[in-house]
């Protein structure tokens, strides 16, 4: 029987064990958006995830949408991540990292040069958002015109060469959590009547093309996507979450990808995870609706064929040693919420390990 601390080659990337780390948003940037000697000893801390998929990263300016966090798409941030992969190796470690641009979720005072948010259609979500002069209302985005939608694709792909540069093992493109490209996806943030809106087969175009440009750029084998059905975070609403989600993935199976990533948003979305890992035949990475206080209870999944791939989000962030508290049963610490974003070493870098 295949358990969670068996290895697994992900198409050519190998993998000590089938427990991986989930991205998430730490806000912890250097200046520029760079990668810091904290940031390398963090990753490197938890290096014995069989993979780390890094928080979100942005592929370009306008990206951004969130403060301090870190970019790949100047030459600063490149060099910087270099001595996070390198850490992340040293320790034995493998590392993707995510390409997240977040859209319309932002604000235009996280942007330089008069830039606003962008996004499919000029729909705001609804809410307000964090900054650095505190909570703001979310803004209205500025429609991508049609070569801008060219042009954001293009600028995945180069984010994605940057990683490698930088030493990343692959990238993962974020199409989850409401963020650019589910905006896309989804008919309540998209409303356009070009060839990337309307139908089911237009509204996951900028996905597809997002993950083929990526994979051109940098080999299939290294590119990964992670997906969030029925996600309502950032005002998406889905219609049609079976369809969307069946014509994407039966449309980047082709591609011979290195892992599909499933982030489930709800327990009544596990049907609809099975259905996909029968359309997709690489490696399936999960991010359980069980994920949190029975977290260990997801270890299951490996075993009886669900997933080839467990993805940890606050576990990992709390637990740097996890896939060792997780074959010893525990005990696991509990991740201080006061601390997920911002600041330094506190509730970053201080959680101690089983032998700390």
């Amino acid at each position: 029987m295949t358990t969670a601390f068996d290895p697994i080659d992900l198409a050519g990337t190998r993998l000590a064990n089938r427990i991986a780390m989930a991205p998430m948003t730490r806000s912890r940037a250097g200046e520029g958006g760079t990668a810091t000697e904290l940031t390398a000893e963090y990753y490197a801390q938890r290096a014995s995830a069989g993979l780390i998929i890094t928080e979100g990263v942005q592929p370009s300016v306008v990206g951004q949408g969130y403060p301090w966090t870190p970019g790949l798409h100047s030459a600063e941030q490149v060099a910087s991540w270099r001595k996070v992969t390198d850490a992340v190796h040293a320790a034995g470690g493998r590392i993707f990292a995510q390409l997240m641009h977040t859209g319309r979720i932002g604000h235009p005072v996280l942007l330089p040069d008069g830039l606003v948010p962008v996004g499919p259609s000029a729909i705001a979500a609804e809410g307000a958002h964090f900054t650095p002069e505190g909570m703001k209302d979310l803004v209205t985005p500025r429609e991508l015109t049609g070569p801008e939608v060219r042009a954001t694709i293009a600028d995945h792909a180069a984010a994605a060469r940057n990683a490698i540069e930088a030493g990343f093992d692959g990238v993962e493109v974020h199409g989850a959590n409401g963020y650019l490209v589910q905006q896309f996806l989804a008919a309540n943030s998209n409303r356009r009547t070009d060839e990337w809106g309307g139908s089911v087969e237009n509204r996951i175009r900028f996905a597809v093309e997002v993950v083929k440009a990526v994979a051109a750029g940098i080999g299939a084998e290294r590119t990964g996507l992670r997906i969030s059905p029925a996600n309502t975070l950032g005002s998406i609403a889905e219609t049609d979450t079976e369809a969307t989600y069946t014509a994407l993935v039966d449309a980047i199976e082709p591609l011979g990808l290195a892992y599909l990533h499933v982030m489930e948003a709800s327990s009544g979305i596990r049907e609809l995870t099975l259905d996909l890992r029968k359309r997709f035949s690489g490696a399936l990475i999960l991010n359980a609706f069980t994920d949190g206080p029975t977290g260990p209870d997801a270890l299951a999944l490996v075993e009886d064929g669900t997933a080839d791939v467990i993805s940890y989000g606050q576990l990992f962030l709390a637990n740097p040693d996890l896939p060792a508290r997780l074959k010893a049963g525990g005990p696991f610490n509990a991740a201080d919420r006061a601390t997920f974003y911002g600041g330094g070493a506190k509730g970053y870098t201080d959680y101690p390990a089983l032998t700390g």
